[in-house]
């Protein structure tokens, strides 16, 4: 059973209401326009799941002090700032049911905000003596970066094997939840092992994650976006990766020309995703999600029970087994 936010976040509640006002702190500004639109962000903020990883990561390893929430600033400043940018390349006017920064407020803006938002938080780690997160949140931000280059490159061919896939989705997701964690943990302890420990485990979560969304494009349930996306915009995703391993050259000849001369036509979208359904790549993706999953319990069962354990637990269920 799937747990509420609510109750996975009680052992860190406090924290994170207190973690609210640090983070408002953190993208001011004496420019009108940039407090106007930092507030906007702030009103319209997610689930904030990657700060509950910086939290429970630091209670895991040790006692919740400054340090932890100039970390999860850190982080939630760098994801910011990229779902900002992110909106721009994808030219998105919406983003968690509210319009993005650039269709309010247009490109040029939005990209300067993310600029910003990127040096704020290089900024407060240098102001606070936090060299070691800022090579952590550093580091996260290069490989998000060649990431998603890297992506593009392979786009163009089509032709994406898994151990690219995963190398993609490593560096473009879970780069940020492994730093989440790594970053969290290295805020209570300089165990270097029981760092490098936290960052294993946000690691294979957040390359879980990315899976459980590439499986939305496929999926029957509802989940707040168009099925298909993933394919008209040439991503090759695991569930698609796999169907076409299994499939005979000919059909795989097929369905590389429909994606990449037709991924604008609903119908043949439509031929895509009920090709890679009937191939078995739903429950190929699902069974690899589950399998790093459990690879990521058996890190976080190294450390003695607790309520932090059992949190951070249903935490990883939450965002794996999720519906959008």
């Amino acid at each position: 059973m799937v747990k509420s936010l609510n109750t996975i976040k009680s052992p860190i509640e406090a924290e994170l209401k207190k973690f609210e006002g640090h983070f408002r702190a953190s993208m001011s500004s004496n420019v009108p326009l940039l407090d106007k639109i930092t507030y906007y962000i702030v009103r319209r903020k997610g689930k904030q799941v990657r700060p509950m990883f910086v939290f429970l990561a630091a209670k895991l390893c040790g006692e919740i002090k400054e340090p932890t929430f100039i970390a999860a600033s850190l982080v939630e400043l760098l994801h910011t700032a990229t779902l900002v940018h992110d909106d721009v390349v994808d030219e998105a006017n919406t983003r968690r049911g509210f319009f993005s920064i650039n269709a309010l407020w247009k490109n040029k803006i939005a990209v300067l905000v993310g600029d910003f938002l990127f040096s704020k938080g290089m900024l407060l780690a240098l102001q606070n003596k936090q060299y070691r997160m800022l090579e952590i949140v550093s580091d996260a931000t290069q490989a998000m970066a060649e990431g998603e280059l890297l992506q593009v490159e392979k786009a163009r061919r089509l032709d994406i094997k898994e151990p690219v896939y995963y190398e993609i989705i490593r560096q473009k997701t879970a780069s940020l939840i492994a730093s989440a964690c790594r970053a969290g943990a290295s805020s209570t302890t300089q165990d270097e092992e029981l760092i490098e420990k936290m960052r294993l485990f946000g690691e294979k979560i957040g390359l879980a994650f990315q899976i459980r969304d590439d499986l939305f494009d496929y999926g029957t349930d509802d989940v707040g976006k168009p099925l298909g996306i993933d394919i008209k915009e040439k991503k090759m995703t695991l569930p698609l990766i796999y169907a076409l391993e299994k499939a005979s050259r000919s059909e795989k000849r097929q369905v590389i020309n429909t994606i990449r001369r037709h991924s604008d036509q609903p119908d043949k979208v439509r031929e895509v995703i009920d090709f890679v359904r009937k191939s078995g790549g739903l429950e190929y993706a699902e069974k690899a999600m589950y399998d790093l999953r459990k690879e990521a319990f058996d890190i976080l069962h190294t450390f003695p029970y607790s309520e932090t354990r059992q949190s951070m637990e249903d935490l990883v269920t939450f965002v794996t087994d999720r519906k959008k």
